[in-house]
């Protein structure tokens, strides 16, 4: 009896790619490949992507950029942090009358918002690379070297009262995540290592519960680096109407205290002045001879 062996095909699905793959944003320039074309060329929609973010990138000189890291965060989560944004943005916003380097529109309603922007990694790190008169080693101690998710945060104008209610408002949204302490670790980590309650049986998967993370990396703004600290610095400076208001009062202080002046020395102070000094002088002369002819 012949024996007929059969193969079986195995059929696989194409394997999708893990979005828990994340790298750090690279400025440094690409190392040339045998083969490949250099400067690299992006096609398709490698290609929107880049001339997107450059878009964005280009456009700081008015509209000032935070680049921040975030984690763990769903698609709800991710959309409640846009509408605390743009909430706070509306609470605080630049005078609409006066001009500024990025005039807004003349009705509150059609006033740009900012855009909360995730961004890829690699190709964000290729814009950023060809962006134009920028310090690409302040930008690498900017990022640090972080590898992760990113967004950045694209505001309609440089208005620093805006920018500290922005601040305030992610700061609520996403509180910072405390630190494990030594306690915690030992736990988890005998939890890993504990034998299951029940050998033999495959162990009940517990959805894990996420909690987001954002931290602020930096600022780029008129095609300056600024890391967080310089960030928060440059939220409490004064709104441009104040300081317009300032120096307003600075140049005309002077000019103000010399009308002063003036209208002193030629006024009635002067004159009350020198008629005091004068009954002064004439006051004893005048005495003295009636004090002589008294007998």
């Amino acid at each position: 009896m012949q024996t007929i062996c059969t193969r079986r095909s195995v059929f696989r699905l194409p394997g999708i790619p893990s979005t828990s793959r994340s790298y750090a944003i690279s400025v440094k320039p690409p190392k040339p490949l045998p083969g490949k074309k250099m400067p690299r060329v992006f096609k398709d929609k490698k290609a929107f992507q880049y001339n997107w973010y450059s878009r964005i990138l280009q456009a700081n000189t008015t509209s000032p950029i935070l680049i921040l890291y975030h984690d763990d965060f769903t698609a709800q989560r991710l959309k409640k942090l846009r509408s605390d944004i743009a909430l706070a943005a509306l609470k605080v916003r630049p005078s609409l009358s006066s001009p500024g380097p990025s005039p807004l529109p003349a009705t509150a309603d059609a006033a740009p918002q900012p855009t909360l922007t995730v961004v890829r990694t690699s190709i964000f790190g290729a814009a950023l690379r060809d962006l134009p008169d920028i310090n690409l080693v302040e930008v690498e101690q900017m990022l640090n070297n972080q590898s992760g998710r990113f967004a950045v945060l694209t505001l309609p104008s440089l208005h620093p009262p805006q920018l500290s209610a922005i601040l305030r408002a992610m700061d609520r949204s996403v509180p910072p995540k405390p630190p494990k302490t030594e306690q915690e670790i030992q736990q988890a980590l005998e939890e890993k290592n504990a034998d299951p309650e029940q050998p033999g049986r495959r162990m009940k998967r517990v959805r894990q519960t996420r909690i987001p993370e954002m931290k602020l990396m930096g600022a780029i703004i008129e095609n300056r680096v600024f890391l967080p600290q310089n960030v928060q610095d440059v939220s409490k400076l004064p709104s441009l109407d104040t300081l317009r208001a300032q120096i307003v009062g600075l140049l005309s202080a002077p000019a103000a205290q010399l009308a002063a002046v003036l209208g002193e020395a030629s006024g009635g102070r002067l004159a009350r002045t020198l008629e005091g000094l004068k009954k002064g002088l004439e006051g004893p002369e005048g005495s003295s001879p009636d004090a002589g002819a008294s007998p």
